[in-house]
């Protein structure tokens, strides 16, 4: 959007656009009137030619997955939470299932331990976090942009990993400038942003007017991502429909990395991350 706006109108407009939204909120230098450059996207590589879609890990079984068996573990959403300071925590935040969301937080002092830039182009040049994904994920998303580019779609990763402190300070700054009411309707609480778990990306195609808009999902780029990004293990994480299970809004640019086969049955049958575990209890 090329509109002007400053200091308190500027961050309403940024939040009303993301209504819901539990990807990507604005940075404290977007809020205090420092835009970033996006008119040139910037790759960290070019990737040519096709990539099959990413294999789970070589060694052992992969995270989330029984040693003896080909199925992911699906353990129930009960077993993966205790309670933290009051607060329900989960358990497993290294697994690659893992489920954030309002009524599940990451611990306060969670930082992935294998966080990589994936070789793929952002539509900006600075050097921050929200380039970074856990190493599964990462390759997961170059293989996926690499088989895009082959069928002459245009991706650019937007947002992946937000620490703690960054999604603490941004919560804290809707709280200053727009009240607690409004902060806990658009931005997520420190701790419970899938973002902090390094295995969320927002993804986009050229077209700044469609970046992170509901829109996005009618484009090509958004039709071949809901389409394809099974293969790669990847899911749209806030499907349209499930705004009442997932507590935010149907967001079609926002991919959650779980694994190729937990991804292509949440895909082929149109649940969510959520409705797959609580299957569990009756299992």
């Amino acid at each position: 959007m090329n509109k002007k706006v400053s200091g308190l109108a500027m961050a309403t407009a940024v939040c009303m656009a993301t209504v819901m939204s539990g990807c990507e909120a604005p940075s404290l230098d977007f809020l205090s009137g420092k835009k970033e450059q996006v008119s040139q996207p910037a790759s960290s590589g070019d990737n040519t030619g096709a990539q099959t879609p990413a294999e789970e890990p070589a060694t052992g079984a992969p995270q989330g997955q029984d040693q003896g068996s080909n199925a992911p573990h699906k353990p129930t959403m009960e077993e993966t939470i205790r309670t933290v300071d009051g607060i329900p925590t989960v358990t497993n935040p290294e697994e690659l299932y893992v489920i954030v969301n309002k009524q599940r937080a990451l611990p306060s002092d969670y930082v992935p331990s294998d966080l990589t830039e994936p070789n793929v182009p952002f539509p900006f040049k600075d050097k921050v976090e929200k380039r970074l994904l856990r190493e599964p994920a990462a390759r997961a998303l170059e293989a996926l942009f690499s088989q895009a580019k082959q069928d002459g779609i245009e991706l650019y990763a937007v947002s992946g990993y937000r620490s703690y402190k960054t999604q603490k300070s941004l919560y804290e700054t809707y709280v200053r400038t727009q009240g607690e009411a409004h902060a806990a309707a658009f931005s997520a609480v420190p701790g419970k942003s899938e973002h902090q778990t390094g295995l969320a990306m927002d993804v986009s195609g050229l077209d700044q007017a469609t970046r992170l808009e509901q829109t996005f999902a009618d484009t090509p780029e958004g039709m071949w991502l809901a389409e394809k990004c099974a293969a790669f293990g990847f899911i749209i994480r806030y499907p349209k429909g499930k705004e009442d299970i997932t507590g935010y809004a149907y967001e079609p640019w926002h991919l959650r990395y779980v694994g190729k086969e937990m991804a292509e049955e949440i895909m082929s049958r149109g649940i969510t991350l959520e409705e797959y575990f609580q299957e569990s209890r009756s299992s």
